[in-house]
C-alpha cells in the first residue's frame, strides 16, 4: 500500500516542495558536523553539540517532523545524527544512546516518542557501518510536565523539576543523551543530573539543532 500511495502521490522534500523524496539531497545538507554549544544549564555539566542553528531548512525539517506528521523525515534525520556521532570520540564498546522523553500526551500525538525514533533510526545507520550501537531508553517524564514552548529558562528547570523519572532495569555506565532542539538547556542538564546520581556518566548530549 505504501509503493502504491508513493506512486499516486509522489514524496515531496518537507523543507523545500521539491518532488521525489521526504528530504532532498540538498535540504539534507543543513546537517553540518558536530558544533559545541554552550548553554548556562549545562556548562561545567556536560558537553552539548548541534549539527545546524534552528533555522531555514533545519527548523522546517524538524517542525514537520515534530508537529506536521512527516514520520517519513525519521531515517534521513537518523541518517544526519549518525554520520556526526560517528565523530565524536568514541565513549565505550558502544554508543548508548538515550533519547530525551517526551510528555505522554505529545508522544500520542506525534504517533510515539519521537526523539526515541530518531535514536533508532540512529543506531540502524551506525550498526550498517560496522560502529557498536543501541538505544537506551533510559528517561521518562512523570505527569504534570507543561509543554516547554514560550517557557524562560527558569520555567523550563521549575517545570522539570522532581519530574524526570530513571526507567528501572539494566542500566549502562557510558551513554549520549539525544535531543532533537537545544533551547535553553534545562533539559539537557535535568537528564543529565538525574544519570549522574544514578551512576550513569553522559558522555555528551547532541542534537539536531541549537536555538537561539
Amino acid at each position: 500500500m505504501t509503493k502504491l500511495l508513493d506512486l499516486l502521490i509522489p514524496a515531496r522534500c518537507a523543507s523545500c516542495g521539491a518532488p521525489g523524496a521526504p528530504c532532498c539531497a540538498t535540504c539534507q545538507t543543513a546537517w553540518g558536523s558536530l558544533s559545541e554549544t554552550t548553554r548556562a544549564p549545562t556548562a561545567g555539566l556536560v558537553p552539548v553539540y548541534a549539527l545546524a542553528a534552528y533555522a531555514d531548512e533545519a527548523r522546517r525539517l524538524i517542525l514537520a517532523y515534530k508537529e506536521r506528521g512527516r514520520r517519513d523525515l525519521a531515517p534521513f534525520l537518523g541518517r544526519a545524527l549518525a554520520e556526526a556521532l560517528a565523530h565524536l570520540p568514541e565513549p565505550g564498546p558502544e554508543r548508548c544512546l538515550v533519547p530525551v522523553p517526551s510528555r505522554r500526551h505529545a508522544s500520542r500525538v506525534r504517533g510515539g516518542p519521537h526523539v526515541r525514533r530518531l535514536a533508532e533510526e540512529c543506531v540502524k545507520v551506525l550498526l550498517s557501518k560496522g560502529n557498536p550501537a543501541r538505544v537506551a531508553p533510559l528517561l521518562e517524564l512523570r505527569s504534570g510536565v507543561r509543554d516547554a514552548a514560550g517557557l524562560t529558562r527558569a520555567e523550563r528547570a521549575v517545570n522539570l523539576d522532581g519530574r524526570v523519572r530513571l526507567v528501572p532495569g539494566d542500566h549502562p555506565s557510558r551513554v549520549i543523551l539525544l535531543d532533537d532542539v537545544i533551547t535553553t538547556g534545562a533539559t539537557a542538564a535535568a537528564c543529565t543530573r538525574l544519570l549522574d546520581i544514578s551512576g550513569i556518566h553522559v558522555h555528551a548530549v547532541v542534537a539536531l539543532a541549537a536555538a537561539g
